[in-house]
């Protein structure tokens, strides 16, 4: 199924620094929490109420739509705060809301708020997509479908001719890149049977994550299970069969990466981004994603495999804790004030040293994500100087303003770090 509709690409906001890397990244719309209420309410990356009016005019002046993320279980005390934000979300122009609970679907759709249809309902066949048809224009499928299961649901969509409550044909959205649960679509119960904490309320702790050991009850003797974390699944990326995942018919390219840093949900925008119009161009091939993903292997990631899309029935696992990414980031300092008129940013230097040659990313609220390489320092006023040091003031040139929220980090290889 050749894809002629436009393709979104839908990048994660966990704070205001990210939402601003995922618009420099390219993205068509993000998606953000408010609170509580949403898959990452542990994750202090969430935005608060009074929130929601700063990132829908942010996003309509950078025609980036905006979808708010409530798509936890919702019990009877969250309805009221549940109603609260959507409310706001609808007066402020929020463009919908990704939503699981009939009650938080059926008030959206009340209001004339857009939903869409999370991962959380496991949709996974023509038949639920039209159940949900007369309340949502655009469905997130189960993650654990192949390419033909999407491609099948797709043609289905455009023969039946099923419509959302717009009037448009369904849209089919897709995870194409982030962490994968090693649950069904996320539906585990691990963290809430130790910690009482549930990954169906946004509490997940992450039990999956950790290496574990295997103990014969009878003797007890313990064996560690080498080489592999055998609940931590390697992230999703569908970068080098792009073209064939494009090709089932879905619209919505997610990435995900909430509780993610601004230069990652940068980085991975950007990529996707320049892959998506490589595609549309007819250019997409094995020397360009070559490249892609080499710049994907230097933020966060656990390893990659392409999930379940093209029919694996086993998930690949993690062999290491937390990130292998090849680059890492070592804070320097905080902005001090910036020159516009020769373009040249000040920062006091309060950790490690900062000197010519070094590689750098200045990350801000306002100012987003910037990379540059130091290629001259002024120090204290007192001229050119090769190195700056901790206590320092220096002065660098930058091409866009920096602010005074804003941190500066030297970008190293993880090579050198562990060296």
């Amino acid at each position: 199924m050749m894809q002629t509709n436009p393709i979104e690409l839908l990048a994660p906001a966990g704070n205001f620094e990210s939402l601003m890397a995922a618009i420099q990244g390219g993205a068509n719309a993000i998606y953000f929490g408010v609170e509580q209420l949403n898959m990452r309410a542990r994750a202090s990356v969430n935005f608060c109420l009074n929130d929601i009016e700063t990132v829908a005019n942010l996003c309509q002046q950078q025609g980036v739509r905006s979808y708010l993320t409530l798509n936890t279980i919702v019990y009877d005390h969250d309805l009221a705060i549940a109603k609260k934000m959507m409310d706001r979300a609808k007066r402020a122009g929020i463009n919908a809301v990704i939503a699981a609970d009939v009650a938080v679907i059926g008030y959206a759709h009340s209001i004339g708020l857009s939903v869409h249809i999370s991962t959380q309902c496991n949709i996974s066949n023509i038949e639920t997509v039209r159940f949900y048809a007369p309340f949502a224009d655009v469905m997130v499928l189960a993650r654990e479908l192949s390419l033909r299961q999407m491609t099948a649901i797709c043609v289905a969509i455009q023969k039946e001719q099923i419509k959302g409550p717009s009037g448009n044909l369904v849209q089919i959205e897709v995870f194409a890149h982030g962490a994968l649960c090693m649950a069904v679509s996320g539906k585990c119960y691990i963290s809430l049977h130790t910690h009482n904490a549930s990954a169906n309320r946004g509490a997940c702790i992450q039990n999956c994550r950790h290496q574990y050991k295997l103990t014969d009850v009878e003797e007890g003797t313990e064996l560690a299970i080498d080489n592999e974390y055998i609940m931590s699944a390697k992230d999703l990326c569908t970068l080098p069969f792009l073209d064939e995942l494009l090709q089932t018919g879905v619209s919505v390219l997610k990435i995900e990466g909430r509780g993610k840093e601004a230069l990652y949900v940068n980085t991975v925008t950007r990529v996707y981004a320049q892959a998506i119009a490589s595609y549309k161009a007819g250019k997409f091939d094995s020397e360009q994603v070559a490249t892609w993903m080499q710049q994907l292997q230097s933020v966060y990631n656990r390893g990659f495999w392409s999930g379940y899309y093209l029919g694996q029935k086993v998930g690949e696992w993690a062999n290491t804790a937390g990130s292998i990414a090849a680059t890492k980031k070592l804070y320097l300092g905080k902005g001090h004030h910036y020159y516009p008129k020769n373009k040249i940013a000040e920062f006091a230097i309060e950790a490690y040293p900062l000197q010519v040659g070094d590689r750098v990313l200045i990350t801000g609220p306002i100012t987003g994500v910037v990379e540059t390489t130091i290629q001259s320092l002024h120090v204290n006023n007192e001229g050119a100087q090769p190195i700056a040091q901790k206590g320092d003031l220096c002065a660098f040139p930058v091409t866009v303003p920096i602010r005074k929220q804003d941190k500066l980090y030297k970008l190293m290889n993880q090579n050198v770090l562990e060296g």
